[in-house]
């Protein structure tokens, strides 16, 4: 018997994107160790670099606020698209948000212990509520509070949501809210991991590293320019996940941090990136059941 299950084929080929046979091959490979197989399926070549968070597949929200120094995006779930869509619904998240940015909680669970903003309820009496009026299960996920200058975007009526914290003696001028949107909007399109280099933890650099070269060898390079081919892939690697490095969409031929150089410039002033947050709906979570499990146990006898 392997020590796998079709479960593990399925959810590994919605990592990865992967053909069903080859998570097959790779599960078996790596004896059942689902983060070992994503590393052989990479390594071969045949999966995306970053594809690991999942399907996206729970319906609901993102929502961001930002007023008079704070900030908060905010995720809560739903069972279908259509409730994403009804007032109600619109309107207890936006206020689930402000109570975030009024009160502080510690985390979600400090949330829903807080009265929500212009409610006598706390948020997870009103939750309960909603779930009783709506007709669906309802869920809180997770959020991000920010106190600062902060700039926020939603794109794609709630399906991502962006927050950047700066640090800047320039704000209040037209000028920087046109570049801190400019900037949200960057992260909501290309997806950076990190602001900087700095920030990319070593064990991550390292593992990155490990099968860089791995790809390379089996490209067939000897080892020593494979250890060459794997500084510039690093490079290349920085470029697509560290938001500073990153090309700007709007111009190709300058980073990210060239633009904010630019701009302090241009303002008469500093500017600096602290922090960003990026939701995307639903990412990681799964939809309901459906016959793909079956079909792959299938494969399998």
């Amino acid at each position: 018997m392997p020590a796998f299950t079709a479960k593990d084929v399925q959810t590994l080929r919605e990592r990865t994107g992967c053909g069903m046979m080859d998570c097959k091959k790779a599960l078996t490979e790596s004896d059942g160790d689902m983060e070992k197989a994503g590393e052989f399926l990479r390594e071969k070549g045949l999966a995306a670099a970053a594809k690991k968070a999942g399907r996206i597949a729970a319906e609901g929200m993102v929502h961001a606020v930002a007023e008079n120094g704070v900030g908060v995006v905010v995720e809560v779930n739903s069972e279908t698209d259509f409730v994403a869509k009804n007032a109600d619904f619109q309107a207890f998240v936006d206020a689930v948000a402000k109570t975030a940015a009024a009160q502080n909680p510690a985390d979600v669970e400090a949330l829903g212990e807080a009265k929500l903003q212009g409610s006598d309820m706390t948020v997870a009496d009103a939750l309960r509520d909603k779930i009783l009026v709506i007709g669906e299960n309802l869920k809180i996920r997770r959020f991000v509070r920010y106190e600062g200058v902060i700039s926020t975007y939603i794109h794609g009526g709630g399906r991502i949501g962006v927050m950047v914290k700066f640090d800047t003696d320039v704000d209040g001028k037209p000028e920087f809210a046109i570049f801190a949107k400019d900037i949200a909007m960057q992260i909501a399109a290309a997806n950076p991991l990190f602001l900087n280099k700095e920030a990319v933890p070593a064990e991550t650099l390292e593992k990155e590293k490990e099968i860089l070269t791995a790809q390379a060898i089996n490209e067939g390079k000897p080892q020593n320019i494979a250890e060459k081919m794997v500084q510039g892939r690093i490079q290349k690697y920085y470029k697509e996940v560290c938001l500073l490095e990153q090309p700007y969409v709007k111009n190709g031929d300058i980073t990210i941090s060239q633009y904010v150089q630019d701009t302090a410039k241009a303002l008469g002033g500093s500017i600096q990136i602290v922090d960003f947050v990026r939701f995307e709906k639903g990412e990681g979570l799964e939809k309901r059941e459906d016959n793909f499990a079956d079909e792959v146990a299938s494969m399998m006898k």
